[in-house]
């Protein structure tokens, strides 16, 4: 790894984590530049060479948040219905720990302005990231919705799901369900999220088996 890449690859995650632990439980647009650049001791001009817009880490957040399923699904492998539980489980358990970035990452991605392309994650963020892992740079990041198809595929294969619909329909059903449950959560102050999730998730399924 380069010095020069490595030290950029340093300061982007140092700005993503200062974001986490400034932002707490409050929104996202609450939180200053100022406030984030104090933290880490740069620059806004720094800054907004890395994240051109302050919203750019909320999608960084996300794409490094599917990097970390891709990592954890290629150590202990799942497939069809134990896919989607996991990709639940996982959302529950980070709305617990950064509700407000998951908040306001779900907002922003209903953004009408929205910059609709995954914010780029290079290889040596990931090597900093998992060092751990020989591969790293050979796995791939999957959306959201790739993964949710992905799994509903092998579901039906396995006959998980016997509902005669397309593999894309179901995967935007739950799809629905993965954020729809965010913001009802949100709304209706119910807690604990994991179960809340799974509930919903359990309703989806037996409809479709």
């Amino acid at each position: 790894m380069g010095l020069r890449k490595e030290k950029a690859a340093r300061l982007k995650l140092a700005i993503l984590d200062a974001t986490l632990k400034l932002i707490g439980k409050k929104s996202f647009d609450d939180l200053y530049v100022d406030e984030i650049c104090a933290k880490v001791k740069i620059s806004k001009v720094t800054l907004f060479s890395y994240f051109p817009q302050k919203e750019d880490i909320l999608l960084y957040y996300f794409r490094l948040w599917c990097l970390k399923r891709a990592v954890e699904l290629a150590e202990k492998p799942k497939e069809g219905i134990n896919g989607i539980y996991f990709l639940f489980d996982r959302l529950s358990e980070d709305c617990e720990a950064n509700p407000g970035i998951i908040l306001s990452l779900f907002a922003y991605l209903a953004d009408l302005k929205r910059n609709p392309k995954p914010f780029p994650v290079k290889t040596e963020e990931k090597k900093l990231l998992y060092p751990h892992i020989e591969n790293i740079q050979g796995i791939e990041i999957q959306s959201v919705d790739q993964m949710f198809e992905k799994f509903s595929l092998e579901a039906i294969f396995k006959k998980e799901i016997t509902k005669t619909s397309s593999t894309r329909d179901i995967a935007h059903l739950l799809i629905s369900i993965f954020y729809g449950s965010v913001v009802t959560a949100h709304i209706n102050q119910i807690a604990p999220l994991k179960i809340f999730f799974r509930k919903n998730l359990d309703f989806v399924l037996k409809g479709l088996q």
